[in-house]
């Protein structure tokens, strides 16, 4: 097989790929569509909990989410040195979130980027509550007090806490604190009950992500794909399952499970509710007007009189950073979501952040790695390239069957094989690596579509940010010139159809125009890599140039 035609395969297979995974963002996948089947759920009569989180929120989607006049409001601001949150003093929601060390663009770094909001209807909040009687979220959000309507974590201090206070009529006082800790995007809630009444309480802690579909920020990375933007959960079971938007709308979720947690993503940052409880959580959805929730749902809770109890989860609201998010909960670093190269993309990650902690700079680590991936194949490749320069040596005898056999394809055909049978040369040889490197070229793609380290990372010069195209297509012009060169340095089959042959006279700009819209991280890996094979070619056939000649000198 000519090894051009290898190169054509990796058109397909990279074209394909791309229309299928821009197919999947349009539809539905067979394997989300039926996540609802695929986990263990209540279904016994004593089940409360597609009721009861409805009941919580009609009170907190129309009074407290359609209203967009915050001035109206009593809020209290906290603000930490990576976090400044908003919270709602009636029901204690988080409804604002600005992760302080993380711009928006590169253009204003003064605007941070804002997960949790309420602005022009934009609706995304951070809720939590108690279900039952005669609690703070009973029949109506109550408002809660708090001394300070400001807390700020002054330099030297670790931890804040934020306590919002209530007491119902029966003299039972309900504390809902909030502890931030320096440099953390994890928010503890910590909810006291102190029963100082004459009856018992009974009271189920909720923790729930709301947000509207209609605004859902958009993040295209070329040809129309997306970073997953939607709801996914955690079971004892299952440790990462999507549960996107539409999933939510056809069917609710309810799912038991020790432990677990809820999540909504977007491109590079997620929030996520985390139970910590010891018994068995309840993971629900809901489809309050037109927004989406997703939440958990911890057992119930009887406080006698005279008593206290502690109900405890924890809120994320930051950046996919993996190492951080795995400390926190189990499987909640997968929301950094590398694909079915998963297997592929952790590696070159790690590699990736081992080398970027020797250069400081992520551009420097993908060159590196591209480096590393040549040698690791560098076997292959070297094959690769001796096949090539057995097969330049061959051109005179190619082109002397071609005369000989005419327009006849077979027995042209055949006559090559016998040719390249006597003189040991491997038709395949030179496609085979190419092949390989298809994997890995779609694992990176995923490593620096998701990983949020990448995000606003800079190079050198024009390029400053490595998760985005290449603002002036320079870097793509220079791979579409390398592929150019490498096509000229191939050998060129006799019998190769005059289409092909046209086809293969436009490839370098075909895949210019796909490299184009695609990372610039990307493109500089792939274009390292052509250098790189450039490089390795020529040695290569200087070489057995040099061997050739020396047999020659031998032989005389």
């Amino acid at each position: 097989m000519d090894p051009r035609r290898g190169i054509l395969l990796f058109i397909f297979a990279l074209t394909s790929y791309l229309l299928f995974l821009d197919w999947q963002q349009e539809h539905r996948s067979e394997a989300s569509g039926t996540a609802a089947s695929t986990v263990q759920t209540d279904t016994s009569p004593s089940d409360n909990t597609a009721s009861v989180p409805t009941a919580v929120t009609a009170e907190s989607v129309p009074g407290g989410v359609e209203s967009v006049d915050s001035t109206a409001r009593h809020t209290v601001t906290v603000e930490t040195d990576v976090l400044r949150l908003t919270i709602d003093l009636k029901g204690g929601d988080v409804v604002e979130a600005a992760l302080l060390k993380y711009p928006e663009s590169l253009d204003d770094p003064t605007v941070p980027v804002r997960l949790f909001m309420r602005q022009g209807g934009h609706v995304y909040l951070g809720q939590s509550g108690l279900l039952g009687q005669s609690t703070p979220d009973g029949e109506a959000k109550k408002v809660f007090t708090t001394p300070s309507e400001r807390y700020v974590l002054k330099p030297g201090q670790t931890v804040l806490e934020v306590p919002l206070i209530w007491q119902n009529e029966d003299g039972v006082v309900f504390t809902k604190t909030f502890r931030v800790t320096r440099g953390s995007y994890l928010v503890q809630l910590d909810y006291q009950l102190a029963n100082q009444g004459t009856q018992a309480v009974n009271a189920r802690l909720y923790t729930q992500l709301l947000r509207d579909t209609e605004h859902a920020p958009e993040d295209k990375q070329g040809l129309g794909m997306r970073a997953y933007l939607g709801a996914a959960f955690s079971t004892e079971d299952k440790r990462y399952q999507k549960y996107d938007f539409d999933d939510i709308k056809e069917k609710d979720l309810n799912v038991t499970t020790h432990g677990g947690w809820v999540a909504m993503l977007q491109h590079y940052f997620l929030t996520a509710w985390i139970p910590r409880s010891e018994g068995v959580n309840k993971i629900y959805s809901l489809t309050p007007g037109d927004k989406v929730a997703v939440g958990v749902l911890q057992p119930a809770q009887q406080i006698q009189p005279g008593q206290s109890q502690r109900l405890r989860a924890d809120l994320y609201v930051g950046p996919k950073v993996q190492k951080q998010l795995a400390e926190i909960a189990p499987g909640l670093d997968l929301t950094v979501d590398y694909g079915v190269l998963w297997w592929i993309g952790q590696p070159i990650f790690w590699l990736m952040t081992l080398l970027h902690t020797l250069v400081g700079n992520w551009g420097v680590a993908i060159i590196l790695v591209t480096v590393v991936v040549k040698l690791l194949l560098f076997p292959l490749s070297n094959a690769q390239y001796k096949s090539f320069a057995k097969m330049r040596k061959l051109q005179p005898k190619l082109a002397a069957l071609k005369e000989r056999y005419g327009d006849d394809r077979q027995k042209m055909s055949q006559a090559m094989m016998e040719l390249y049978k006597k003189e040991k040369v491997n038709p395949l040889g030179g496609c085979f690596p190419l092949l390989l490197q298809m994997p890995v070229f779609f694992a990176l793609y995923w490593v620096l579509l998701e990983s949020v380290e990448l995000r606003q990372a800079p190079f050198f010069g024009w390029i400053h940010d490595l998760s985005q195209q290449d603002p002036y297509y320079i870097l793509p012009l220079l791979m579409g010139a390398s592929m150019y060169l490498m096509q000229k340095m191939q050998p060129t089959a006799p019998n190769m159809d005059p289409a092909q042959q046209k086809i293969m006279q436009f490839m370098p700009v075909m895949m210019t125009v796909f490299f184009l819209f695609f990372p610039s991280g990307l493109v500089l890996y792939w274009l390292t890599n052509n250098i790189l094979s450039i490089a390795q070619q020529v040695v290569v056939t200087r070489m057995m140039e040099k061997d050739e000649e020396q047999k020659a000198r031998r032989s005389r």
